[in-house]
């Protein structure tokens, strides 16, 4: 029932600019933190791909720190509830993948600084 709810209100929305829907969806991104890490996903380097169509649909490719990692299971619907709480978003698709592995490169600088990696 409430689904079917935020379905209709959704369907009411006015289209925005994409750019403005894909920094919301960053912002979201970087609510979600490794469970082992205290970095957020996005700042982690674990979104490999972010795509959002005209109808809010979007697409997420992400990768984990490692094959075992614990939260293999979860963290990927995390991602996907957060960013379908985003305004303006639809369906969200969340495609976990393994190559290129991941690796510290992709941390963002301020990731680096937060773990004293300077």
């Amino acid at each position: 029932m409430i689904e079917e709810e935020i379905k209709k209100a959704k369907e009411l929305e006015t289209p925005e600019a994409p750019e403005n829907l894909e920094s919301r969806v960053v912002e979201a991104l970087r609510m979600v933190y490794d469970p082992e890490i205290p970095v957020n996903i996005y700042d982690l380097g674990l979104i490999y791909g972010l795509s959002i169509s005209g109808d809010g649909s979007v697409k997420i490719e992400m990768t984990l720190t490692s094959p075992m990692c614990p939260v293999a299971g979860s963290l990927p619907g995390e991602v996907q509830a957060r960013v379908q709480s985003v305004q303006g978003v639809g369906q969200v698709e969340v495609e976990l993948v393994w190559d290129p592995p991941w690796s510290m490169e992709k941390m963002s600088e301020e990731a680096r600084l937060q773990l004293g990696f300077f």
